[in-house]
């Protein structure tokens, strides 16, 4: 399947914060970036973001980029929510993106709506843990094993627990197993 870019791209990024958004989301850039990192690694929507472990997890400098890009051409806006943050919304022109590629999302729509429902509700250390998570188990297909995948994890974020990256990699194992058998993998 060829990578979404450009404004298709785009109108999944707006598409997945209007769906975190109606579960009473966050909605703050980190949580976009692992609910992205998500939709392209766990079920498979082919976004043309690159994604590096970096500070909390899963991070892409060009979301990033589109991000700002979505916001400065009014796609999507950001409003304070106190203590911690801006949260992204739908902007004022979020509509003229989604009405323009409706075969795009209705082929994503699934995979967007599973990942706004799981995922939507943690926290940014939660979802760091998670993202880090998949990140290992699909960087190393070859370990099975929950105990050495969550010293992977730990090997990249030292201050996570082993607890922590147990339950992280066990979840993850569930989301793919719950996703798969939605026919989203």
């Amino acid at each position: 399947m060829t990578d979404l870019n450009g404004l298709k791209l785009r109108a999944v990024v707006a598409r997945l914060v209007e769906k975190m958004q109606d579960r009473d989301g966050w909605c703050g850039e980190t949580h976009i970036q692992k609910t992205a990192y998500f939709l392209r690694d766990l079920v498979g929507v082919p976004l043309d973001y690159e994604f590096i472990i970096y500070k909390h997890g899963p991070y892409s400098f060009d979301l990033h980029d589109d991000l700002m890009a979505m916001k400065a051409s009014r796609f999507l806006k950001t409003e304070a929510r106190r203590p911690y943050g801006p949260s992204f919304r739908k902007g004022d022109l979020s509509e003229v993106i989604t009405d323009r590629f409706p075969k795009t999302l209705g082929q994503f729509d699934r995979h967007i709506d599973f990942i706004a429902e799981e995922l939507s509700s943690k926290g940014v250390k939660e979802l760091e843990r998670l993202g880090t998570a998949l990140f290992v188990t699909n960087e190393r297909p070859d370990v099975q094993d929950v105990g050495e995948r969550a010293r992977l994890v730990i090997r990249r974020k030292p201050h996570i627990s082993l607890n922590q990256a147990l339950v992280a990699v066990r979840t993850i194992d569930g989301l793919c197993k719950k996703a798969e058998n939605r026919s989203l993998r």
